[in-house]
């Protein structure tokens, strides 16, 4: 799916009789991607404030050219958040109006800013949080699920072993899983992913939201890192994954670890894997994945 290309856009002002801005934190949730997605609202604010505190000044330059904005920028991303949130405390406290803003979708939801708007708030100085694109919603929003709860998870740990650890503490949970992944991991993600949770549950696999090549495709969970796999463009860019709620009759890890064992016992692991898939319905590869870390003498995960 193709994006269309987002006309420029005349110098922002702010609108006829909108209320001034008073001094504090303004939290504006930017587009995930395509430009347009941005509040008329949001887009008054960035350009009624003093100052705009960004987590790259680079990137958000693009956004604020685009719509005509001229407001003075400074960097607040995760290797100088404290000094920030310092720099911007002290500057409402003086008197301003300052925006923050993150590279994409709203700061402190898996993006620096979490900090800044603590420190804000411990001074006593208003936070006023301007609402907008977000990835989480836009996924669910496809997803076709049904309504319920839904659990945010955000990025797993990058280390195969906590993020087993992670997936393993979340197989309780009721609802739907929501999950941020980077292309170099999604893999392996979603093969930890069924062998702990299920590989018969749901998996909406949203790539490059609102961008050119959106794609948003659904598939049981165990089939999804083969998918993936069918082509390498399918492993590109953002994704955001949504997995459905649980069903009673999933076979869960430790149904497919327990009859993984019995297999390995007796057979090499991808004749292991292959029996496992025709008993499970959990994806070969998800289940060859697995055997392999089973198999006697296999390491540890990092």
């Amino acid at each position: 799916m193709c994006t269309p290309p987002v006309p420029k856009a005349p110098p922002m002002s702010a609108p006829q009789n909108a209320p001034p801005l008073v001094p504090g934190l303004y939290v504006v949730a930017t587009p995930i991607g395509n430009l347009a997605d941005i509040t008329l609202r949001a887009l008054a604010v960035l350009a009624g404030v003093d100052q705009i505190a960004c987590e790259d000044t680079r990137h958000s330059k693009t956004l604020l050219t685009h719509h005509g904005i001229r407001t003075p920028a400074f960097a607040a991303h995760m290797h100088n958040e404290a000094a920030a949130a310092e720099r911007i405390v002290r500057l409402i406290s003086e008197g301003q109006r300052i925006a923050l803003v993150s590279d994409a979708g709203t700061p402190g939801i898996s993006d620096p800013g979490a900090v800044i708007v603590a420190a804000v708030r411990d001074a006593g100085l208003p936070v006023v949080p301007i609402p907008g694109a977000s990835a989480l919603a836009c996924a669910l929003s496809g997803s076709g699920l049904p309504p319920g709860a839904v659990t945010f998870v955000g990025f797993l740990p990058a280390k195969a072993a906590a993020r087993r650890k992670a997936l393993d503490a979340l197989g309780s949970c009721p609802g739907s899983l929501v999950f941020y992944e980077a292309p170099h991991r999604v893999i392996e993600t979603v093969v930890d992913m069924a062998t702990a949770l299920g590989g018969l549950r749901s998996c909406l696999v949203a790539r490059e939201l609102t961008k050119r090549f959106e794609t948003l495709h659904q598939l049981p969970l165990g089939e999804t890192a083969d998918w993936l796999q069918g082509d390498p463009d399918r492993q590109r860019g953002e994704f955001v994954l949504v997995i459905g709620p649980a069903d009673d009759a999933n076979p869960t890890a430790t149904d497919a670890d327990r009859l993984m064992r019995v297999l390995l016992e007796e057979l090499p692991p991808n004749q292991a894997a292959r029996l496992a898939a025709k008993a499970t319905g959990l994806g070969r590869q998800t289940l060859y994945q697995r055997a392999l870390q089973l198999k006697p003498g296999a390491p540890e995960g990092e």
